[in-house]
């Protein structure tokens, strides 16, 4: 079996279980109990994978854990974060789930046990609370404990069954790749609220090879608004890992949606020093001041949702915002992400953020901010998108290119909004869309009814909008008709109506007579 064919079959299967097993329960409130799962499984293969050390003598979920010494368990928390006695590892305790009167108390403990067991370490804060969203006491999973455990240890058995072949193999591609796809699986049926956590992995690549364009080697990769982290594995995806040197940083509003986060960089073998995810409301309670300034820049934030604001005297002296000399509108917060970007993002990196096409052409504080930008030479490129590529709006979204090193004053836009594959309930786009958009980005050419690029001084006599549709003609595909051929086609058609007419007066007066 190939790798492609041993990936769809995975993602078939694990669709399945994902949906037999939580019989009446919603879906997306099931989704914490699979996908968290899968990662207790992960971490568990991935731990004696790294005890065993390739040593074939060794079966870590063999030994019992009274062999376990201080120094073993301080030293494998130290390499990889948290530690997990045997007994409590995945494939101890879906052995016996079946029979396992106590399986619910017994999975918190457990998950209890690996959060704790990082106190007092660097890794504390990214293994602290990861199972909070698997509660193994929720009536979602059943009324009684027994209807509670014998639907953890479907899950369970579910999971074991999953063929991901060797650890040290594709293993690990495939869990990250299985893990990605239920997400988003389950975002493209959550309606609206699966798109505030996911971006589509196209549209993902698209982001992640802008922001990243040229650049052989960045310190760090950041997302302001990360939702599971997928634009920031795409960059990981994209490139080789060492290109990114210093790691994975994001912040995340919404608790379980953190969670994912954190989970979904252990999932793609991001070590825990590598990556850093924070918890908190990004315009108001930034992260990350002290890691500033990033080489790359990726997000796709909520869009015109209500912020604080000018509610906040404080914020206009902020110096994300202080720069532009006004706050974008408190029921509009686009633009304060863009500005929060540009402000964390490094002289020689770029940040390509997904906007609400609106913020381009509205007029108030939002013009202000578009003439900050234009003005300072910032705005590096305008890509306007075909509708219906994200889950939960049909809306064509618009991608803004920041720049802090660029070599004109002109600013680059690209009608990419005719670049998409028709799918049953949204569009994609595919690679030669995507290298498409990436040619014209690197040249820079001028393309009749596609890209252009356009001087300064024109944006500004247009009173900074930046809308794709102000500059790049949208191509006439109407049929053109040929007047002098229509006119010759109707004179004969009418000769010829004329010819019948008389032939039929002919014929009648014949009869007549």
């Amino acid at each position: 079996m190939t790798s492609t064919q041993q990936r769809a079959a995975l993602q078939s299967q694990i669709w399945k279980i994902a949906n037999d097993v939580r019989g009446s329960v919603d879906g997306w409130d099931f989704k914490q109990y699979v996908l968290g799962t899968l990662f207790y499984r992960f971490i568990s293969e991935n731990f004696a994978s790294y005890i065993e050390a390739g040593d074939d003598s060794i079966h870590y979920a063999k030994l019992p854990d009274s062999v376990i010494t201080d120094d073993i368990k301080e030293d494998a928390i130290k390499t990889k974060g948290y530690f997990i006695y045997p007994s409590q590892l995945f494939a101890s305790i879906s052995a016996s789930a079946n029979t396992n009167e106590s399986l619910n108390t017994d999975l918190a403990a457990i998950f209890a046990a690996i959060e704790s067991s990082a106190n007092g370490y660097p890794s504390e804060t990214d293994i602290k609370g990861l199972f909070a969203d698997f509660d193994t006491t929720s009536n979602r999973l059943g009324n009684t404990v027994k209807d509670k455990n014998l639907r953890l240890a479907a899950v369970l058995k579910g999971v074991a069954g999953l063929d991901f072949g060797d650890f040290e193999g594709s293993h690990i591609d495939l869990f990250g790749d299985a893990y990605e796809f239920l997400i988003s699986n389950y975002a493209a049926n959550a309606g609206k609220s699966g798109g505030e956590f996911f971006t589509p992995q196209h549209v993902s690549r698209l982001i992640a090879q802008l922001a990243m364009h040229q650049q052989t080697t960045v310190n760090k990769i950041y997302d302001p608004a990360c939702g599971s982290g997928s634009l920031l594995l795409q960059a990981k995806k994209h490139f080789d890992a060492h290109i990114i040197e210093d790691g994975f940083y994001g912040q995340e509003i919404n608790h379980t949606t953190y969670n994912l986060a954190r989970m979904n960089m252990f999932l793609h073998n991001i070590n825990y020093d590598k990556f850093e995810m924070q918890l908190g409301n990004t315009l108001t309670d930034p992260y990350f001041a002290d890691e500033k300034p990033f080489d790359a820049i990726v997000s796709n934030p909520p869009y015109s949702v209500n912020w604080v604001g000018s509610d906040n005297p404080t914020l206009i002296n902020d110096d994300r915002f202080a720069p532009a000399g006004v706050l974008a509108p408190k029921s509009k917060a686009d633009f304060a992400f863009v500005l929060h970007c540009l402000s964390y993002l490094s002289s020689k990196g770029r940040a390509a953020i997904v906007c609400f096409p609106g913020i381009f052409y509205r007029g108030g504080a939002e013009a202000k901010i578009r003439k900050y930008l234009v003005d300072n030479n910032y705005v590096e490129t305008v890509i306007s998108l075909a509708p219906n590529l994200f889950f939960g709006t049909t809306i064509a979204v618009t991608i803004l290119v920041l720049s802090k090193h660029k070599t004109d004053t002109d600013t680059q836009f690209i009608d990419a909004s005719g670049l998409f594959k028709k799918e049953t309930n949204t569009n994609t786009l595919n690679d030669d869309h995507i290298d498409k958009i990436m040619g014209v980005f690197d040249s820079k050419e001028n393309l009749a009814h596609f890209a252009r690029s356009v001087p300064f001084e024109e944006i500004g006599a247009n009173d900074y909008n930046l809308s794709v549709s102000s500059y790049v003609e949208a191509e006439d595909t109407r049929e053109i008709t040929d007047i002098t051929a229509l006119n010759a086609e109707l004179k004969s058609t009418v000769v010829k109506i004329d010819r019948l007419r008389a032939e039929i007066e002919a014929i009648v007066a014949e009869i007549e007579a």
